[in-house]
């Protein structure tokens, strides 16, 4: 039996198993008598033992620590009416209990527990939780910058070289086309300009009269 599922539920005696929760209570098992009933959360409040914190001179120590040294104690368990042997019990035990604190009335509510879990092979272990797995760290390589070998630069300048004659013919012709468009249009237009002076000339030239013939005399 887990001592995880352990229960302490007010107002009844003993402890219990739980066995399920509901929505308006939970279905719990003694360990006394091993009946099974429900339990209304409207009128119990439900403690499990692993929540449990004892108080002493120091800080707060969970259950199960004080019911680990009364297994591993010599002593033997006191008489639960005896509120001096009691006391007395846990000072050996557990001196660092804080007794101001801690009263008699725990302190027989610890033993009557631990004999309960005791008798029903209960073992006294905190219910362990599943270790949370931390994420692979992604460390980025630097990348290496490979050099290029004297074999590839040189084959490299090789295709410039070939790159570089086959774009030059068409460079040229490239260049020579606006050229040569550039002189055509300037010979049509010398010839416009030659063909309009001559014209004006023309216009321009005084124009010789035509002597009239006189009709020949008459004998």
């Amino acid at each position: 039996m887990e001592y995880g599922k352990i229960i302490a539920i007010t107002g009844l005696p003993g402890l219990f198993e739980l066995v399920t929760s509901k929505n308006d209570g939970a279905i719990v098992r003694s360990l006394d008598d091993k009946t099974t009933k429900f339990v209304s959360s409207r009128i119990h409040n439900v403690s499990h033992l692993e929540s449990i914190e004892i108080f002493t001179a120091r800080d707060n120590v969970n259950l199960v620590e004080v019911f680990n040294a009364m297994e591993s104690s010599n002593a033997g368990l006191p008489d639960e009416k005896d509120a001096g042997a009691v006391k007395g019990y846990f000072e050996k035990v557990y001196p660092d209990l804080d007794f101001d604190r801690v009263y008699n009335s725990d302190m027989k509510k610890m033993i009557k527990w631990y004999s309960v879990l005791k008798d029903n092979n209960v073992e006294l272990k905190l219910t362990e939780l599943p270790e949370e797995e931390e994420e692979p760290v992604l460390v980025e390589e630097p990348v290496r910058e490979e050099r290029p070998t004297r074999q590839a630069k040189a084959k490299k300048a090789a295709e410039v070289k070939v790159k570089a004659k086959e774009e030059k013919p068409e460079a040229k012709k490239a260049e020579k086309e606006p050229k040569k468009k550039a002189a055509t249009k300037a010979k049509k237009e010398e010839s416009k300009d030659k063909k309009k002076a001559a014209s004006k000339d023309e216009a321009a030239a005084p124009k010789k009269k035509t002597a009239a013939k006189k009709p020949p005399k008459k004998k």
